[in-house]
């Protein structure tokens, strides 16, 4: 426990790797109760650190401007610490596999910086293994120092959910495990100093990779089963978010909505679980066929505003098609494996170039990775379909008046097409004004 005191005491400090969502939040918290280090490679975000200025909306700039947390991206810096968190993304390869790059080059980083008698916990999310048979030796490789004697290793997975102001790192259980019983104790008072919503330990590294990846899949495979209903339903010409309410109204519904499924957990880690089972020699059914659904959806939306284009009489290669919302997720500038860029894609194959807006996202890093300029909301004039397809607070309150000033003044009503894929509008008004609706 000697370390866990000399963080309390700040005679040591914590480094926190990588300052996205998950990472920036957690260095500042920690910040409030010990010396840290924010480490990032992505030098102009840390220069946005020291500016007070927050990208990620996840704390705000107030409280970038008021934290200690040392931002750097010398790494260096990082042998001032005894204690590193390594919060990177796991993202996936073209071919769905796990692609481990980011996670392998942190471990090279605090490895060629580590110091006797620290201690590494890693959060990224892994698929079971990953920590002790990657991490651990290439840590050793690099470092020269043996694992149990000279460092100490653990995992903790992330349970942060972007853009979320209720669920919040200090209000989420947190998982903790440790090579051993010492390790883990340290680890468990860490956590414990900012984590309000208590923290727990598991027996094994593995059991604490595996509860991330799999409290991911399940969210997946139910929102898997409402993505197939409102499939059937469409064809059937049932409202599906109207059966959902009907359906929720029993005690132990689980209230899961159909959706785009994207980001950077709930579209990937599946991903992880599958790749390794079938390493050991087990080909996934029920979660590869819930991927499949999900990663089938923005085609399916896409064909839907197709189909309603038609129905409004619409030549489909003429019309102006505006997307509200490219980010992956409401109230969340986080564009990572955004399906929209899929129905974006899907429509450009139809030869419809859409125009994107989204008062979130950044507008430079969408045209300097997916070519898209984003436009200001109040350019969308004359258009003949409104997509909008991320829920964020500012389309909520846009009125039904608000939304026709976007159209082509031309048009009557039946010839104008909204989607309105989350559902966030009142369908019988629009309907009642005879429009032409649609919504997942």
């Amino acid at each position: 426990m000697d370390l866990y005191n000399k963080i309390i005491t700040k005679k040591e400090k914590i480094a926190v790797i990588g300052l996205g969502y998950v990472g920036m939040p957690l260095a500042i918290a920690l910040a409030r109760k010990a010396k840290v280090i924010g480490f990032d490679i992505n030098k102009s975000k840390i220069e946005l650190y020291k500016s007070g200025i927050d990208p990620t909306n996840e704390v705000g700039n107030e409280a970038i401007k008021e934290t200690t947390v040392e931002f750097t991206s010398e790494e260096t810096k990082l042998r001032e610490a005894k204690f590193h968190i390594i919060a990177v993304p796991t993202p996936i390869n073209a071919d769905k596999t796990p692609n481990l790059s980011p996670v392998e080059r942190a471990t090279e980083i605090v490895a060629r910086n580590l110091t006797k008698g620290s201690i590494v916990v890693y959060e990224s999310t892994v698929f079971p293994g990953v920590t002790e048979d990657i991490c651990i030796p290439l840590i050793e490789s690099v470092s020269g120092l043996k694992c149990g004697v000279d460092f100490k290793v653990g995992y903790s997975p992330e349970r942060i959910n972007p853009g979320d102001k209720v669920h919040t790192l200090e209000n989420i259980v947190k998982i903790v495990s440790g090579i051993d019983n010492e390790c883990l104790e340290i680890i468990k008072k860490v956590y414990e100093l900012v984590i309000k919503a208590g923290v727990h330990p598991v027996s094994s590294i593995k059991v604490a990779e595996a509860a991330k990846v799999v409290e991911n899949s399940q969210r997946d495979i139910n929102i898997a089963f409402m993505n197939e209903l409102a499939m059937v339903f469409d064809r059937m010409d049932i409202d599906t978010l109207e059966v959902i309410e009907a359906m929720n109204t029993k005690w132990n519904a689980l209230g899961f909505y159909p959706g785009l499924v994207g980001g950077h957990c709930i579209g990937v880690d599946p991903y992880y679980f599958i790749y390794q089972a079938e390493k050991l020699g087990y080909h996934s059914q029920i979660i590869l066929s819930g991927r499949k659904i999900n990663d089938g959806m923005a085609e399916f939306v896409a064909n839907a505003i197709i189909k309603k284009l038609i129905l409004a009489n619409k030549a489909v290669r003429k019309s102006k098609v505006a997307i509200l919302g490219i980010t992956f997720k409401e109230n969340c500038p986080d564009t990572r494996n955004s399906k929209v860029m899929d129905i974006i894609k899907t429509l450009r194959e139809f030869g419809l170039d859409p125009v994107v807006t989204d008062p979130l996202a950044d507008k430079n890093e969408l045209a300097a990775e997916y070519g898209i300029d984003l436009v200001d909301i109040s350019e969308i004039k004359n258009v003949d379909c409104l997509v909008i397809v991320v829920a964020h607070d500012s389309y909520k309150r846009l009125s039904i008046d608000q939304l026709d000033d976007m159209f082509n003044k031309d048009f009557r009503n039946e010839e104008k097409v909204i989607i309105d894929v989350k559902g966030i509008y009142n369908k019988q008004e629009i309907t009642r004004r005879n429009y032409v609706y649609w919504r997942l």
